[in-house]
């Protein structure tokens, strides 16, 4: 399902700030190259290769992060008050959301293992319904 609605997050959070087109589809772009590597890493059985999905997954997240911060950050800065604070209120749902998933990816079960499928599970489960219904 991220691939469906991560893209209408920044679809939505891009329309708020006034961002353009161009700019909007390279963050859902990198959006679903993020998603699809980090697919990837749950999927190899070759433990090198799921690290290195990973963190490919995580640079891209960081990448698109910083995308989401700088450029529709500069976008927004000259619309009106109420629309600026929607739009950090919303970003900062997504960065801090955001930024926990590959942690919880890391220590869960395709990780290192460190909290059991159950935790593993209520983590992604909160974080989901923080980020989405939250976010919405």
């Amino acid at each position: 399902d991220w691939l469906f609605t991560t893209p209408l997050l920044l679809l939505d959070i891009g329309l708020l700030a006034g961002a353009s087109n161009r700019d909007i589809g390279a963050l859902v772009g990198l959006d679903a190259f993020m998603i699809v590597t980090g697919l990837g890493a749950t999927l190899m059985k070759v433990e090198i290769a799921r690290f290195t999905f990973w963190t490919i997954s995580t640079i891209a997240m960081i990448f698109l992060l910083y995308y989401l911060v700088a450029v529709f950050g500069q976008v927004v800065a000259d619309a009106d008050e109420e629309t600026v604070s929607t739009f950090n209120a919303l970003r900062n749902i997504i960065l801090v959301t955001w930024i926990i998933y590959p942690v919880a990816w890391l220590v869960g079960t395709e990780g290192l293992n460190l909290v059991s499928l159950y935790g593993e599970t209520l983590i992604f489960m909160v974080l989901d319904l923080v980020a989405k219904v939250g976010f919405g």
